[in-house]
C-alpha cells in the first residue's frame, strides 16, 4: 500500500542513541504523539491506515531504541526503563508539551509505564491524555495467556491448511518477493479475527534481542499491583478488538484502574485500524474532541 512521506523527519539528539521520528499532518496545536509496538518493532508498519487520524491532527511517530531506523550496534540490553527515559526525552526535544499519546499494543504498555513514572515525578514531562489501542498485557499472567492463545491460533486448521497451499506452490521460486510477503501474512494471521485480513497490514520486522530484553527487563511485572495505574490520572481511551488474542480481561483491568473509558470493536481481532478502522478512528475522535 501507498504510504506517503512524512512533512517533517530527523533524528533526535538529546537520546544516547540518535532516535528517528516523522511528522504527519497539519500544523496544529493538536498533537499525537504515536507509540508503536514491538518491543523492536517500528512505526512504519501502522501506515497509511493510521494517518487517517492526520487528516485534522498533527501526528508524530518515532522509531522506539533497536528497531526500524533507530537500531543500534551498541550491544547494551535495552530495557523498559530504556524505553521510557527515550519516550520522556523525545517528548521534551520535539517540544510535545504534555502530549496525548496514542499507544498501540506494546506502546500502550509503554505509554501506562511512563504515565506511572510521570505520575511519581520521575520523568520531565507527563501526559495529557492516553489512548491505548489493544494494549500488551498488564500483568506476567495475562501474558501468559496472551501467549498461548496465539500459539493456539497459529496451530488451527485453517492457517495450518494455508501454510501447507503456499509451501506446494511453487511461489518460492517464481516469486520470491510476493512469497516473503504472504509467509509475514501466515506468521501474523492469529492475530486477525479474519486471517486473509493480514494481507492488508503493511510487513514489519522485530528485533528479536530487543524484544528479548525488554520483557526479561519486565519479569514477572503487574500494573494492578500496589496501587500504580491507580496513580495515573488523566483523561484515557481503552479500545479493545474483540477477538483479540489479548484477554480482554486485561484491557478491562487497565481500564478500571485507569478510570478510562472502554470500547470494544466488534469483528475485530488485534489489529482494529486494519479490521474495522472506522470503528477505531471514530471511537478515537469521540474521545479527543469530548476530552
Amino acid at each position: 500500500m501507498n504510504v506517503p512521506p512524512p512533512r517533517e523527519s530527523g533524528y533526535t539528539k538529546t537520546t544516547s542513541v540518535p532516535l528517528y521520528w516523522a511528522v504527519y499532518g497539519p500544523v496544529s496545536q493538536d498533537r499525537l504523539l504515536v507509540l508503536h509496538g514491538g518491543p523492536g518493532a517500528h512505526h512504519d508498519y501502522l501506515l497509511p491506515q493510521m494517518l487517517a487520524l492526520a487528516n485534522d491532527r498533527e501526528l508524530v511517530f518515532y522509531d522506539q531504541r533497536g528497531g526500524g531506523k533507530s537500531k543500534t550496534d551498541d550491544r547494551t540490553p535495552i530495557t523498559w526503563q530504556t524505553q521510557v527515559e527515550d519516550l520522556d526525552r523525545v517528548v521534551v526535544e520535539l517540544d510535545l508539551g504534555s502530549p496525548t499519546i496514542l499507544g498501540y499494543s506494546w506502546g500502550g504498555l509503554l505509554a501506562m509505564l511512563y504515565a506511572i513514572e510521570a505520575a511519581a515525578g520521575r520523568r520531565q514531562s507527563h501526559p495529557h491524555r492516553l489512548v491505548l489501542i489493544d494494549p500488551a498485557p498488564i500483568t506476567r499472567r495475562f501474558r501468559e495467556t496472551f501467549e498461548s492463545e496465539f500459539s493456539r491460533r497459529q496451530s488451527s486448521l485453517e492457517i495450518v491448511r494455508l501454510r501447507e497451499e503456499l509451501a506446494g506452490s511453487g511461489l518460492r521460486e517464481k516469486d520470491a518477493d510476493t512469497y516473503r510477503h504472504r509467509m509475514f501474512e501466515l506468521s501474523v494471521a492469529g492475530y486477525f479475527a479474519d486471517p486473509k485480513a493480514a494481507h492488508d497490514l503493511t510487513p514489519f520486522r522485530v528485533t528479536g534481542r530487543v524484544q528479548a530484553s525488554v520483557w526479561e527487563s519486565l519479569n514477572d511485572y503487574n500494573l494492578t499491583a500496589a496501587g500504580l495505574l491507580d496513580s495515573v490520572s488523566v483523561p484515557t481511551l481503552v479500545v479493545h478488538g474483540r477477538q483479540d488474542p489479548i484477554p480482554f480481561a486485561s484491557s478491562e483491568a487497565a481500564a478500571k484502574a485507569l478510570h478510562a473509558e472502554l470500547v470494544v470493536v466488534e469483528h475485530s481481532g488485534h489489529v482494529p485500524y486494519v479490521e474495522q478502522p472506522d470503528a477505531l478512528f471514530n471511537a478515537i475522535r469521540a474521545f479527543l474532541n469530548g476530552s
